[in-house]
């Protein structure tokens, strides 16, 4: 990330993020220059990389909660974007029937109606800004879980600069992605694929002076065939066992170096305005 220090369900599903405990703390974060009218804009990923390789995999606009503070009720409205890596995500689907994927992105734009200062009481924002990442690095984890991702938990806490100017709060995280299924050998017979593959994600959290921003993702450490490899017989290898039982372009994606996603994942996530 740039210029960084560190490298984080009802009405709601398990893919949008400030539910439960953010509710309150969200109040007093977006919409402080004035109170929006329509439909919540949608995070936009301006990085050009959104376009190449990642696939819209789900879209949703939802009221997060409404809620009466003194005279004046306060509605928090979420629009959220996830993506998933098109050649992972297909390879892993069409090799094993796997469901999830370990490469995945997702934006959040939150909006609270009205603004701020029509608030009574002047809740102090730094107070609640920290609750609100507290509130999405939990539900971050949630979304990771919905894609397949176990076992997270947070291993460095800093700061970034996005691409905005703003400074975000900024998590690493690790996991685990398992993935199992059958795969056929070049001599006829199959073996079972029972393996876990280490997973690497970070979170953003940052104001960009009108509503809250949220953005993360996540990815292996190694090659995904490198996971396959430690479940073959010693007289085969990946390379080998892919290349008869797939086609060129899903064993390269299963191949794939964790520094492509590390790179993606970097650029999408200081992009989203």
């Amino acid at each position: 990330m740039t210029d960084e220090r560190a490298e984080r369900t009802d009405g709601v599903t398990r893919r949008r993020l400030l539910a439960g405990g953010a509710t309150v703390a969200a109040v007093g974060l977006a919409g402080c220059l004035g109170t929006r009218d329509g439909p919540v804009p949608a995070p936009t990923v301006t990085s050009d990389r959104i376009d190449d390789g990642w696939r819209l995999l789900e879209e949703s606009e939802s009221t997060v909660f409404e809620e009466a503070f003194g005279p004046v009720t306060v509605r928090a409205l979420e629009h959220t974007r996830v993506y998933e890596y098109v050649s992972v995500a297909d390879a892993l689907s069409g090799t094993f029937d796997v469901g999830g994927s370990p490469v995945v992105f997702f934006s959040t734009r939150i909006d609270l109606r009205p603004a701020i200062d029509t608030l009574p009481g002047g809740v102090g924002r730094d107070r609640l800004m920290g609750e609100v990442e507290t509130a999405a690095l939990d539900a971050f984890r949630g979304q990771l879980r919905s894609s397949g991702i176990e076992g997270t938990e947070v291993v460095e806490e800093g700061t970034t600069t996005v691409e905005t100017g703003h400074s975000a709060t900024a998590w690493r995280l690790t996991g685990e992605f398992a993935f199992e299924g059958e795969l056929p050998l070049p001599d006829g017979s199959t073996t079972t694929i029972d393996e876990t593959a280490e997973i690497k994600a970070r979170l953003g959290v940052w104001h960009d002076g009108t509503d809250v921003l949220v953005a993360g993702g996540a990815y292996p450490t190694e090659p995904l065939s490198d996971a396959i490899d430690g479940a073959l017989p010693d007289v085969i290898d990946a390379e080998t066992a892919l290349g008869s039982a797939t086609d060129e372009e899903t064993a390269a994606a299963l191949s794939t170096e964790p520094e492509t996603f590390d790179e993606e994942i970097d650029a999408l996530l200081v992009s989203v305005e």
